[in-house]
Parts: structure tokens; sequence; C-alpha cells
């Protein structure tokens, strides 16, 4: 399963700050303003020509896809949902806890739980929700 965020204008540095965090990189981008001339389709207004149409990265062996909405579609925010990133150990993952907290807001501290040695949850600067979860030492 891969999933794909929509953004009010900040895909581009959402998805670069997410692959930083991550350990990633991003594999594809492009803009609306790229984008070739439809018929059926209004002109790209030129404040949009830059914002992203669709852009993917790649961290972990997972993949993350974005863009921003479109002319004349509303972003309302994100509801109803976690991404949720697997970590090895307890130490990796309080590190991927704190780059993806860094400018955003922690909702739950990241700390060991009955079920895991570190799990935390937060929402990111860019206004979406996370969960870390370290794995448990193999018995």
């Amino acid at each position: 399963m891969i999933a794909y965020l929509s953004f009010d204008g900040r895909c581009d540095e959402a998805l670069d700050f997410y692959a930083a965090a991550l350990g990633g990189r991003k594999t594809m981008r492009s803009t609306y303003g790229e984008a070739p001339p439809a018929p059926e389709c209004p002109p790209t207004p030129e404040e949009w020509k830059d914002r992203i149409m669709h852009a993917r990265i790649e961290a972990r062996g997972l993949t993350l896809m974005g863009s921003d909405m479109p002319p004349g579609m509303p972003f309302e925010g994100y509801k109803g949902f976690s991404l949720t990133v697997p970590a090895q150990d307890a130490a990796e993952g309080e590190r991927l806890f704190k780059a993806l907290s860094a400018g955003g807001q922690v909702t739950m501290p990241f700390g060991a739980t009955f079920w895991s040695p570190g799990f935390g949850m937060l929402t990111d600067r860019f206004g979406v929700p996370w969960m870390v979860n370290s794995e448990p030492a193999a018995a």
C-alpha cells in the first residue's frame, strides 16, 4: 500500500522534509506548469505553475506520493488516519521521531509501551499525523 498526500502549496517542501527525515530521496517530481494543455481543462493559472502535480519519495523500502491540490479544489486538512513508520529498534525509532516532529507537535511522547520498546505520535509541521513504532527485540 502507498500513501498519497495532498497539500496546499507545500508539497515540494514537505516531500523534501520527509525524504531527509526518513533517509530517502525524491524519485519523481512534476509541476502543474509542466503538464501539456488539455482542451477539456482550463489553462493553468500562472501562480500554480510551480506547484506540484505529482511527486514521489522512496525511503526505507517505502513509497510516499503527494501533490498540491489543483486549482478550484480546496485543501481541507488531514483527518482520520496516521502514517506509521516502523523502526528496527528504539534508538532508530527515537531518531525518526525526532526528525519527523521537528517544527511539529508531539501528541504522545516517544517512549516504551507494553507492545513496543519505543512508540510515539506526532503531527508534523505540515499537519500530517504520524506514529513511529519500534519493533520489539526477537525472543
